[in-house]
């Protein structure tokens, strides 16, 4: 007997009569009173914004990716690029899976965020996750917020937006919003509103589910809601440009990194998933929250439990500046991962780090530095394999869950080498996310708001 559905199309039991055929049916394919015809297969998509490039996965109901696209960013502040990048990306995708998408999230980097009028134009140049020019009033922010506050670093959104006050670039009526934000915006048309993982570094309370009382009461400030939570149906003209269904929702969304936790499968407390793209981020599934400004841990709310972590810095951003995509393959491959390497490197593209290390003003330490690339590439590897451990061993140290295993989401989980220097340093299971981009993660997060 042949199946329910397939791909698009199946089979329904006929409840009018036709003309034709020797019983009253019509001669299509019948099969014991049932035809064939097209049936919608609910599809959900999700898009994962980061600094170098703009990722999209479609996904059925029973999570099997349908259609991926990508697209690549140069001016990472360019939020002209970022819209016209969304809006390529979408064409990326066929027009039939188009058709059929009920759901939409979007997830950016934490911390990059922007100011925009009532029309939804930015009033400045978006702010990067890595911008530190909060420092310049990070002694107010320690005036009013909690001493072990994740917000108490020069590069959270709530120092930005401080910033921003200072220097005077906000002339009301106007909108702080996160990348994700805004970029849900420019589908849906609903301004000033977030998600409580994106609000976290704002100062947003996420296990009261509120704005805490040390806050500035300021009105700019985005409403939160829950990541997932359906915010309105992608407007009309791109519904009839991109061939949205017109109740197709656009959702919450959340940020990159929580984002490719969903998609690796981790459910249990022990469970972390770094994230190698331009940045090093970890997330670690715990029982309990910890919180520690000082070196730039922060928890975010995961149902019942906490994804404790912290990002830095270094990363893939720093293997690029020395090395093309190909010489990365290449050259891994050459590498003996016994002995370690002697380079003691804490590989960043400019002075300051976020976490393990908390410091705006620490140096790159990127010498000596070897003739044979293949060395240099080999203590560049390593350094960075040296920071996730220090801030996994923080992490357990400050009252985490103990780490049991690691999977790894991100271009970085394509270089078998670094996967083994990684597990070498780890002392845990390490291995590959079985989905390693982002995009998927935010594309089950839309599928989950359908319930």
């Amino acid at each position: 007997m042949m199946g329910c559905r397939v791909s698009g199309v199946g089979w329904r039991r006929r409840t009018d009569r036709v003309t034709g055929g020797d019983n009253g049916w019509s001669d299509r394919p019948v099969l014991r009173g049932w035809v064939y015809c097209n049936l919608l297969v609910m599809m959900y998509l999700g898009i994962d914004f980061g600094t170098s490039g703009s990722r999209a996965v479609v996904i059925d109901a029973d999570q099997a990716i349908q259609a991926v696209g990508s697209v690549a960013i140069d001016q990472p502040t360019n939020w002209q690029l970022w819209r016209s990048s969304l809006f390529a990306l979408i064409e990326q995708i066929p027009a039939t899976l188009r058709q059929q998408v009920e759901a939409i999230a979007i997830n950016g980097t934490s911390s990059t965020v922007l100011i925009c009028d009532e029309t939804g134009e930015p009033l400045a140049e978006p702010l990067l996750y890595s911008d530190a020019r909060g420092a310049a009033v990070l002694e107010h922010v320690r005036s009013i917020a909690p001493a072990d506050h994740t917000v108490v670093s020069a590069t959270s959104s709530l120092a930005k937006l401080l910033w921003w006050l200072h220097e005077g670039a906000i002339a009301p009526p106007a909108y702080f919003l996160h990348q994700a934000d805004w970029l849900s915006f420019c589908l849906h048309g609903q301004l000033g509103i977030s998600d409580y993982h994106n609000a976290l570094k704002l100062g947003y309370d996420v296990a009261e589910l509120r704005y805490p009382n040390w806050m500035p009461d300021l009105p700019i400030l985005p409403q939160v809601v829950a990541p997932g939570t359906p915010i309105a149906p992608v407007l009309p003209d791109l519904c009839d440009r991109f061939g949205f269904p017109p109740n197709c929702q656009v959702c919450a969304g959340t940020t990159d990194s929580i984002a490719a936790f969903l998609a690796s499968g981790a459910q249990f407390p022990g469970e972390a998933v770094t994230s190698l793209g331009s940045t090093l981020v970890l997330k670690l599934l715990s029982k309990t929250r910890v919180d520690n400004a000082r070196y730039g841990i922060y928890s975010h709310r995961y149902g019942d439990r906490w994804l404790v972590g912290g990002a830095s810095n270094t990363g893939g951003a720093v293997l690029r500046q020395f090395f093309t995509d190909a010489e990365l393959d290449r050259l891994s491959a050459q590498i003996a991962i016994d002995p370690p390497s002697p380079l003691d490197y804490y590989p960043l593209l400019q002075p300051g780090d976020r976490f393990p290390i908390n410091d705006p003003n620490l140096l790159p330490r990127l010498e000596p530095r070897p003739a044979d690339r293949v060395e240099f590439l080999h203590g560049l590897l390593q350094g960075i394999a040296q920071i996730e451990a220090h801030g996994y061993r923080l992490l357990i140290e400050l009252g985490a869950t103990p780490v049991r295993s690691i999977y790894t989401a991100g271009g970085g989980a394509k270089n078998d080498v670094w996967m083994q220097i990684r597990s070498r340093l780890l002392k845990v299971p390490v291995c590959r996310s079985p989905q390693t981009e982002a995009a998927f993660g935010t594309a089950l997060l839309a599928l989950r708001s359908n319930g």
